[in-house]
């Protein structure tokens, strides 16, 4: 995959692109990361703002080097560009996952009071947001999206069923997880996850998935098709509730 990010601040990156998973998945050939100064494509002396017509607080986003940044990079290709806004779509696992079945995508990130409309209008494939809040810039955003996408390219995680389990790929949050040692300051992991019975583990698994999801994210529940054991489950622990 290749990624292409427009920021005004570049040097924000460096530190994301050039540790752990990420390193490891450029290093792989599983991504290529690029990230773009959009003032080297502003024609009038790097400006990329200017006041709103109308009037108004702050300043907004210039269309031209935006434009002109994106169709640099589109020369034989037609990526996914999307705009990082908090006006956006919620971004979701599953968004990540559509996300990680393309072949290129530009992240575009903004400052100030905004982006020219037009922008919007006659550019962005997709408008992308991480939550109900508004951050001084999209760059943070931009990065919690491209590690959720990068992480769910094949071969860049160790065990490829790894993301598999993650909360929210099955629409259920995940299990609870214990490594060593067994007893910790005399909190000892559950039995049934010594045993060695991978069957009951499988269905201490499920039952504490079901529960977790029932305690924290009820919500998710109501989005999902749930088997008949399942529901069975769910409303014996509405009961001991």
């Amino acid at each position: 995959m290749n990624i292409n990010v427009l920021s005004l601040f570049p040097p924000m990156f460096e530190g994301v692109f050039q540790h752990s998973i990420m390193k490891k998945a450029q290093e792989k050939d599983a991504v290529s990361l690029n990230v773009v100064d959009i003032r080297e494509f502003a024609d009038n002396k790097r400006q990329v703002d200017d006041y709103p017509f109308g009037g108004g607080a702050g300043m907004v986003l210039k269309p031209e080097p935006i434009f002109n940044a994106v169709e640099s990079l589109m020369q034989n290709s037609k990526p996914r560009i999307i705009l990082m806004c908090p006006q956006g779509e919620r971004f979701t696992q599953q968004k990540a996952e559509e996300l990680a079945a393309e072949q290129e995508l530009v992240f575009i990130c903004g400052h100030y009071e905004g982006y020219d409309e037009r922008i919007r209008e006659h550019l962005v494939t997709d408008e992308i947001s991480i939550g109900d809040f508004v951050l001084t810039g999209g760059e943070l955003a931009a990065m919690t999206v491209i590690d959720s996408v990068v992480r769910l390219l094949p071969g860049v995680l160790g065990n490829a069923d790894s993301p598999v389990r993650d909360s929210f790929s099955t629409g259920l949050l995940e299990h609870p997880q214990y490594t060593r040692p067994a007893d910790f300051r005399g909190w000892k992991v559950p039995d049934v996850l010594t045993s060695g019975n991978h069957g009951k583990v499988d269905q201490w698994r499920e039952e504490q998935t079901l529960k977790r999801t029932l305690e924290r994210r009820p919500d998710l529940l109501d989005k999902i098709d749930l088997n008949d054991n399942q529901k069975k489950t769910i409303d014996q622990l509405k009961e001991q509730q």
